[in-house]
């Protein structure tokens, strides 16, 4: 009897894991479109400190990270299990607050120029020896902390809408398991990031041609893999933002798929489907930008 009461706790602790894996499998693919952005928000975040200094401050974002992840994985449990109809409206305000966030970092790169007088206003600080350093450091840490419970935030509320419905258990592994990764797999990256110029040089002053080659190499990509990071970042909140919205929606929804077998389904069918998607979150986030400039002048005149 102790013997088939042990298989049975056993059989029961691998399908926990399994169903563990099979959910964590799924949140993670569902919020792999948030990092691209997530990784390109934390770089640039942390460039412009002193060299010497650019690896604690990544360590301090990080540390930030998972505080913010230890408030926000608690508040969407409790969520789950007294309010689980609060789990879609959170999903659908972030994915409104993603496509936001893409159309008004277009608007700002293209239309404010934002970009150059960030890079002026970090080149300005670092020339300027009456400049406190140290003042100049936290604040970016506590920037960068700030962009990461938003974007911390939006994974969360993702991985909530992967596992609606689950055991209570299953729920705690899978968005603490998410919760942990993600934290180390962007700030891992993000130390990377910020340290490939440095390898380029280090590799670019060694004696053999080979390894000066491909530092150069190095410094040269390292502007354009920033770039890239951006791209990809905008265009995946547009992505998972947009789908977010589209399955919240039930007319659009069944427009789309509509159109997707139209394009006889397959391949070319999620071609269609994702690209409605971006277009579609792209013009929500439109929408609640015009809202929002329109609410902060009414407040500015008022």
């Amino acid at each position: 009897m102790a013997g088939s009461s042990f298989f049975a706790l056993f059989d029961d602790i691998a399908s926990l894991l399994d169903d563990v894996s099979v959910m964590t499998k799924v949140a993670a693919r569902k919020t792999a479109g948030v990092l691209g952005d997530d990784l390109a928000l934390n770089a640039q975040q942390v460039t412009g400190v002193p060299v010497d200094r650019e690896l604690p401050v990544v360590w301090a974002v990080a540390r930030g990270s998972f505080v913010n992840k230890l408030i926000l994985v608690p508040l969407a449990l409790l969520v789950s299990a007294f309010a689980p109809w609060g789990v879609t409206p959170l999903l659908m305000l972030g994915g409104a607050y993603l496509c936001f966030e893409g159309v008004e970092k277009l608007a700002h790169r293209f239309l404010d120029h934002g970009e150059e007088a960030e890079r002026a206003e970090r080149a300005r600080a670092l020339a300027d020896a009456s400049v406190d350093m140290v003042a100049f450091e936290r604040q970016k840490i506590k920037g960068a902390v700030r962009t990461d419970f938003i974007l911390s935030a939006e994974i969360i509320a993702i991985t909530l809408g992967a596992v609606e419905g689950a055991p209570f258990l299953t729920q705690v592994l899978v968005m603490s398991g998410i919760a942990i990764a993600m934290t180390i797999g962007v700030y891992g990256l993000v130390a990377a990031i910020v340290k490939l110029d440095d390898l380029g040089l280090y590799l670019s002053r060694k004696g053999t041609a080979g390894a000066a080659w491909l530092g150069g190499r190095i410094v040269a990509l390292a502007p354009y893999l920033m770039k890239t990071l951006s791209v990809v970042g905008t265009a995946a909140m547009f992505m998972v933002g947009g789908a977010i919205l589209v399955h919240g929606i039930a007319p659009v929804h069944e427009a789309i798929d509509r159109v997707a077998g139209a394009a006889g389904g397959g391949l070319w069918g999620g071609v269609a489907a994702t690209a409605l998607n971006m277009l579609f979150g792209a013009a929500a986030g439109a929408v609640v930008l015009g809202a929002v400039s329109l609410a902060k002048r009414m407040l500015g005149r008022g």
